[in-house]
């Protein structure tokens, strides 16, 4: 993506931070957002990521004021916004619709708001060509939505916010339309968008390879309510309960029942090892890339080899263990199981969590 001409999309000053205090939202008596706090800093990218009716959307409409927050308030550049409307927020929003005129070319899409807002043709017209620049979207200018792929129908959408010149960006789930090759392209494309403008942006995708390759932050919501909050590898490596452990990371985190006393935890099978966590727990958690597979006997379980699904680079093998359940291990591609097959897996034991009653992380 060019770097050319980006000043010219920027203004002096521009900044971004945008903070929810207490933040709920009510549709009657059912409560949707459940006092949301949050700070997202100038130039963050930042991605809301949870299963379907956590309220990510929702969350990402209130702060750009296309729903109303029902309590709580919503601060952009410390100014209280909670009230005012979108146009007078300063951001700019990209849906999963492309929403483009089908009538009009590319460069009539991406300067109609500039248009309709009365701003001079050459201003359009370069704010524009600077877009197309960064999109690589110049050799279309003349084609209408109809004659572009998935991929440059959204990135007319996108042309059509930065030259808007937005405090910050919001994306809701923009890649949901498209295939599997072109969500990779488009994500890369987002990727270099923020490192280039340097702007505050705000992702919305139930997508968690998405969520881990964009974001500067995660934030994990589950049913309103923020799970967790932080760096991708921070939530892989050290979530604080049973959901953000299942939820961030593929395939999911293994647990297994167990029992812990002051310093060693048993599996259902019998087999202990050492535990030096601050409270008891009782469900012990495995990433399937710390499992190693050898002769039966030898490691923490035995299992059976149940399926085997070979994506290439990666093999994961699902193992019928019995009384500890059923556990997937990934393997490099080349691997050679049969199914029905015994082996032993053993844990990487500096890589095991453990959870309590409650599906919160013990610390070790």
């Amino acid at each position: 993506m060019d770097c050319c001409g980006l000043a010219g999309l920027g203004r002096e000053g521009l900044m971004g931070a945008i903070e929810l205090k207490k933040a709920e939202k009510w549709f009657g008596e059912i409560q949707v957002i459940k006092g949301i706090d949050l700070t997202i800093d100038e130039g963050e990218f930042i991605v809301f990521v949870g299963p379907s009716g956590c309220g990510k959307s929702t969350l990402l409409r209130m702060i750009g004021g296309l729903e109303d927050t029902s309590r709580g308030s919503i601060l952009i550049d410390g100014e209280n916004v909670t009230d005012q409307p979108p146009s007078k927020r300063g951001l700019s929003m990209v849906f999963q619709s492309y929403a483009l005129y089908p009538h009009m070319s590319v460069k009539d899409n991406m300067g109609f708001a500039l248009k309709t807002a009365g701003h001079p043709k050459e201003e359009i017209d370069e704010k524009v060509s600077e877009a197309a620049k960064i999109l690589k979207l110049s050799d279309f200018y003349e084609r209408r939505p109809k004659d572009l792929s998935g991929g440059q129908r959204q990135r007319v959408a996108i042309g059509r916010s930065i030259v808007r010149d937005p405090t910050a960006f919001l994306f809701d789930e923009p890649l949901s339309n498209l295939d599997a090759a072109l969500r990779v392209e488009m994500r890369y494309e987002i990727a270099k968008l923020h490192r280039n403008l340097s702007r505050t942006m705000i992702y919305v995708t139930h997508d968690q390879v998405e969520a881990m390759t964009l974001a500067d932050r995660i934030v994990v919501l589950e049913l309103g309510q923020i799970a967790q909050v932080g760096k991708p590898k921070d939530l892989y490596e050290e979530p604080e309960n049973i959901f953000v452990a299942q939820f961030i990371g593929s395939p999911k985190m293994n647990l297994l029942d167990c029992t812990t006393n002051a310093d060693t935890y048993t599996l259902l099978n019998g087999y202990s090892g050492a535990f030096t966590g601050s409270r008891t727990a009782n469900k012990l958690g495995i990433r399937p890339e710390h499992i190693s597979i050898g002769k039966s006997g030898e490691g923490n379980c035995d299992g059976l080899v149940d399926l085997i699904e070979f994506l290439g680079a990666d093999t994961f093998v699902v193992f019928d263990c019995g009384d500890c359940g059923t556990l997937t291990v990934r393997v490099p591609g080349g691997v050679s199981l049969e199914i029905n097959e015994v082996c032993s897996l053993t844990f990487q034991e500096d890589k095991l969590h453990f959870f309590d009653e409650a599906g919160l992380r013990v610390k070790q």
